[in-house]
């Protein structure tokens, strides 16, 4: 019960310094610190490590200095106390995880530390540098099962309108597409054709691809899309 768990982690508390009273305003645990100002810590309590456990504790982080959360641990360390994704969370939550034993020890699975979102500035600067090349706002937020119109997919789409009209060389068609060469080498689509030494045309399915492309962003058309169109657009 989780009961049990109370006496553990009140005495664990007390060592540290705190006084510590259980069941306040709803707090399964709450420590205060001595002198002014105090520390305030709150704890939650809960046989097992759960998504419950996980959003009371978000709900409490307003009202105190540190989180702590307590679980029973789990025998031959098969349960998700022995998770490290599960103390991969606590850690970029901020929160502290104490294991309780059937023996009443406990173990600091993390320590509390102050919440601070870890930054990726590699995806970070990808995103940026995706939202700042895109044209306008091709593709509607929430979409699913819709290739995206990416900033690179639009110069390819670009390309490609150009090649209806005429065979060109990649110095040719840098005023509508900057990376019109790399585009054309890569070829990721397969809309592109080689008829010469840098020359280049569309092929069928590029064909394809360019009027199933200009119908729907005329059109703004959001909705999931049959697989085989997609399979046309990809």
């Amino acid at each position: 019960m989780e009961t049990d768990l109370y006496p553990p982690v009140k005495a664990y508390l007390e060592r540290l310094g705190f006084e510590v009273k259980g069941e306040v305003r709803g707090c399964d645990v709450v420590a205060l610190s001595a002198g002014e100002p105090e520390l305030v810590v709150i704890g939650e309590l809960k046989c097992a490590f759960t998504l419950e456990l996980v959003l009371q504790a978000v709900e409490r982080t307003a009202a105190c200095d540190e989180v702590w959360l307590a679980v029973a641990a789990s025998r031959r360390g098969r349960g998700r106390d022995s998770d490290p994704r599960v103390r991969k969370l606590c850690r970029f939550l901020g929160f502290g995880l104490l294991a309780v034993t059937a023996a009443g020890g406990i173990e600091v699975l993390v320590e509390p530390v102050p919440w601070k979102p870890r930054r990726d500035a590699r995806r970070r600067s990808r995103i940026v540098e995706e939202f700042r090349r895109r044209r306008g706002d091709p593709v509607v937020g929430g979409s699913t099962r819709v290739p995206q119109l990416t900033a690179y997919r639009q110069q390819a789409l670009a390309v490609a309108g150009k090649l209806a009209v005429a065979a060109a060389r990649p110095r040719d068609l840098r005023a509508v597409a900057p990376d019109a060469a790399r585009i054309l080498q890569a070829n990721v689509y397969g809309w592109f054709e080689r008829v010469e030494r840098g020359v280049y045309t569309l092929t069928d399915s590029g064909r394809t691809a360019l009027a199933w492309w200009g119908e729907r962003t005329a059109t703004g058309h959001p909705e999931p899309v049959p697989d085989d169109e997609a399979g046309k657009a990809a």
